[in-house]
């Protein structure tokens, strides 16, 4: 049977058996990698659930300004609340991160209405630039943010 030896190895012992750990510089390599693993992922996913979460805000807001609209076209007045369109409270994450609000005004010809999306939280914090997301009865969708309206909505 053979064996590798060099300069540090006592005669008769393998290479192999003496390596059985991990050097200081090994481990420091390892850890400096993985920080800069987690310093490039985290502001990526920090966007991606920002991005989600702000969805999630789009989706239910133009459903209730669709539901406004199917209740116009019934000859019926616009609802001036999240609960009298058929929602006793916001569905999912959606609560946490946003308050939903819904403002009409039935006494002006045409009767109008706005529908609002307002972030909390870290939601507001990492959405500064989009903000506010609202819709009205003629589909105007605006933001209150310094962005830019296209890229919000």
């Amino acid at each position: 049977m053979y064996t590798l030896q060099n300069k540090r190895t006592k005669p008769g012992k393998s290479l192999a058996r003496e390596n059985l750990g991990l050097t200081l510089v090994e481990l420091l390599i390892a850890v400096a990698i993985v920080g800069t693993i987690a310093a490039v992922a985290y502001p990526s996913y920090t966007q991606f659930t920002v991005r989600s979460n702000r969805t999630a805000a789009k989706t239910f807001v133009v459903d209730l300004a669709n539901r406004q609209d199917e209740r116009n076209m019934e000859g019926r007045p616009y609802e001036s609340s999240v609960e009298a369109l058929g929602f006793a409270k916001l569905p999912g994450k959606l609560a946490a991160n946003y308050t939903v609000t819904v403002d009409a005004d039935n006494r002006v010809v045409p009767p109008t209405y706005l529908v609002t999306a307002t972030p909390l939280g870290e939601q507001l914090k990492n959405d500064a630039p989009c903000a506010s997301l609202s819709i009205d009865q003629a589909g105007s969708r605006e933001i209150s943010g310094t962005g830019p309206a296209g890229k919000c909505w």
